[in-house]
């Protein structure tokens, strides 16, 4: 049977760019995944290629069925049951489903599925043309794609994402017949909007890439042209003796504004540096996407890079051009920044009574008062200075009311930093108002340790106690007020600095700031608590512990208040007690002791033990064991020597495994029974003194 590659181009207008790359991978997957089940693509056929420019999405399969295979076709019909009579002739079902095969009743089938026979029909159904079916494919896997809005144009009834005016699909060197988005098909294609030909016939479907290049001027593979950029980039900046800041941020976007990259440098006024550099690099980024340039110190140069779609000898017109339009946008940065200097930050803070931070939970002003009740509070146990934290806390959200931040929310924090040294404040405070809202995402830095730290963690507490005790719960990928990241930057901050505070502690001191004026959940630092644990799971499998280990350590503290700066000590030790050879007998023991107190519904009996009721020489073994290693295992515990610990508790491994080889626990003696079961609960507590270990693998 024929394979053949297969090409299939949408031309448009000029798609979103931020949309791109998601609507070509989707496109790829979903034809992907419909050729395949209706056999046109074999199992384990060779990936397909996306391609994607800001005019057109396409996508080529290697290889592709110009027919589908022959299918074997299973009607099922009737039950045996229902077939027949009692004489055992054929029904009215019967004869009526065979009629709608068109066969007689004899070339029947019977096959038993789910203890039942049935009547079925077995057929060939001969292999279709691609061409009866891709069209259809096509136009049901663009209904899929991720579209946030779609469009309709002229007077048909279509709608994409933005309006199609060419379709290609190309079997090989054959054209695929078909209607799709009211666009007839065909092997026509468009060059680059100005420097390309403005028709381009494809012979074949993998000349698609080459023809585009040499005679579109188009570079049509989205990664590729991504690579040239950055080469150019780089190679840009090499020659100025600059610096790139963050290219990458705006690299994916910039790619898919262009359809052949050339780059090219430009240049500002250097008056301009006067205002923050931050400033200047977000507009220049945000509204031109340009590439600001560094010195080797990391200070802004008065230049930058164009990224342009047109490729010139001589690019002093686009040049020129860019600088012009940059001019007033900087022009504005200025104003703003200077018309902010006027007004101190600590007389904008009426203003804050004006902004609403959530409609449940107050105004802005209202959120400054908590931050600084409980930034104190968490200030004055970590030792930080009590005036740093305090201006901090007091002034961190003051420069909302600006109109630098108005313009431009991402610079809030910065700009805060820059007004409070103008005012006269510390470098200190600046810092702390800057960083309080560390970290930003994921991999960001933290706060700095001191007040910075303190601040922030006031800040995310009281987003976190506040929006989720109000019921704005995290739900599948939904998180508007990115509860998930705010509670992994407070499990950072408390873990990579070692702070020695529960996190129960902390959320109910956040939740005391709400007062009663708020109707929060009664629940809400109980249920932040497992929130926060719930995103440690993934953080320390980042750094190399197994989710099994993970789990022993969380189970405690879900149970427990425990400090956060154990944590990673902790799981360091589980990770080390795994390799010791007395452990797999313990955890096998542990799970056995639990499983037999939870199954005769046992309540606590820690403190019930009757020593005198020890009947057997194994239990009293054990129980003298127990009575000389929990002073060791409790000593240890208390000086956060937790490998420590679990090398005493490895000193219980013969009594235990005799216990559990000599001694009967549930016997029909209540009192020797109960005994025991207290004796199980007792070695249970000291097991789990570092961790659940009956959650790791014996």
């Amino acid at each position: 049977m024929t394979h053949e590659p297969l090409l299939i181009e949408l031309l448009c207008e000029e798609l979103p760019p931020k949309a791109l790359q998601r609507l070509s991978e989707s496109l790829g997957a979903q034809l992907h995944a419909a050729l395949s089940a209706a056999g046109f693509i074999a199992e384990g056929a060779a990936a397909h290629t996306n391609f994607a420019t800001p005019r057109r999405l396409a996508v080529r399969f290697p290889a592709v069925r110009a027919e589908q295979q022959a299918r074997e076709v299973t009607r099922k019909g009737p039950s045996v049951q229902a077939g027949l009579d009692a004489a055992g002739q054929p029904s009215g079902a019967l004869r009526g489903f065979a009629r709608s095969c068109g066969v007689a009743v004899e070339a029947l089938e019977r096959i038993t599925e789910a203890k039942a026979e049935y009547f079925v029909y077995r057929s060939t159904r001969p292999g279709e043309a691609l061409a009866a079916h891709l069209p259809v494919l096509l136009a049901e896997a663009l209904k899929k794609l991720p579209i946030p809005k779609l469009m309709r144009w002229g007077s048909g009834e279509a709608q994409f994402v933005r309006p199609v005016h060419q379709l290609v699909m190309l079997h090989g060197s054959r054209i695929v017949l078909g209607s799709v988005l009211g666009i007839e098909s065909g092997r026509t294609t468009r060059g680059h909007r100005f420097q390309g030909k403005t028709q381009i016939v494809l012979e074949h479907a993998l000349q698609y890439e080459r023809a585009l290049l040499d005679e579109g001027k188009v570079t049509v593979n989205f990664q590729e042209r991504r690579e040239s950029i950055a080469r150019q980039l780089h190679a840009k900046a090499g020659e100025l003796d600059a610096v790139l800041s963050d290219p990458d941020s705006l690299l994916d976007e910039v790619t898919a504004l262009v359809e052949q990259p050339c780059v090219y440098a430009g240049g500002f006024d250097r008056a301009f540096l006067a205002v923050p550099q931050e400033c200047l690099m977000l507009t220049m980024r945000q509204n031109q996407k340009y590439f600001p340039l560094l010195d080797r110190s990391g200070k802004l140069l008065p230049a930058f890079l164009i990224v342009s779609n047109m490729c010139l000898d001589d690019p002093g017109a686009i040049i020129h051009g860019n600088e012009r339009v940059v001019r007033p946008r900087l022009a504005d940065a200025r104003f703003f920044f200077e018309q902010d200097k006027k007004i101190a930050l600590e007389q904008r803070l009426g203003e804050l009574d004006r902004m609403v931070y959530h409609n449940k939970l107050g105004s802005q002003r209202e959120r400054v008062q908590r931050l600084r009740t409980l930034a104190a509070d968490i200030g004055a146990k970590l030792g930080a200075d009590a005036l740093v934290v305090d201006r901090a806390a007091l002034l961190c959200k003051a420069d909302l009311a600006t109109g630098m931040v108005g313009e431009f929310p991402e610079l809030q924090g910065i700009m805060g930093r820059y007004y409070a040294i103008h005012d006269g404040d510390t470098a200190e405070v600046g810092q702390a108002i800057e960083q309080h809202y560390r970290p930003r995402y994921a991999a960001d830095a933290l706060p700095d340790a001191g007040a910075p730290a303190v601040v922030a963690l006031a800040d995310k507490l009281d987003i976190l106690v506040g929006i989720y005790g109000i019921g704005l719960v995290p739900s599948g990928d939904r998180d508007p007020f990115a509860l998930r990241r705010h509670g992994l930057g407070v499990l950072r901050i408390l873990v990579e600095y070692r702070q020695h505070l529960g996190l129960y502690e902390l959320l109910a001191a956040a939740r005391e700031g709400y007062g009663t004026a708020v109707a929060l959940s009664d629940r809400v630092a109980y249920d932040l608590v497992d929130f926060i644990l719930d995103r440690a799971l993934g953080y320390f499998r980042e750094l190399g512990y197994a989710a099994e280990e993970i789990e022993s350590v969380l189970d405690l503290y879900r149970n427990h208040d425990l400090p956060a700066d154990q944590l990673q000590p902790r799981l360091e030790a589980i990770k080390q007690f795994r390799t010791l050879p007395e452990a797999a007998s313990l955890i096998e023991a542990n799970k056995r002791s639990r499983n037999i107190v939870a199954k005769e519904k046992v309540s606590d009996l820690v403190h019930a033990l009757a020593p005198a009721l020890l009947r057997e020489p194994s239990e009293q073994a054990l129980y003298a064991a127990m009575a000389e290693v929990r002073p060791l295992v409790q000593a240890h515990v208390e000086r956060n020597e937790f490998s420590g610990a679990l090398r005493a508790l490895a000193r219980l491994r013969e009594p235990v495994d005799r216990f559990f080889t000599e001694v009967r626990v549930v016997v029909p003696d209540e009192a020797l029974r109960t005994n025991r079961f207290a004796l199980l609960t007792q070695l249970n507590h000291l097991l789990n003194q570092v961790a659940n270990i009956s959650r790791l693998p014996a």
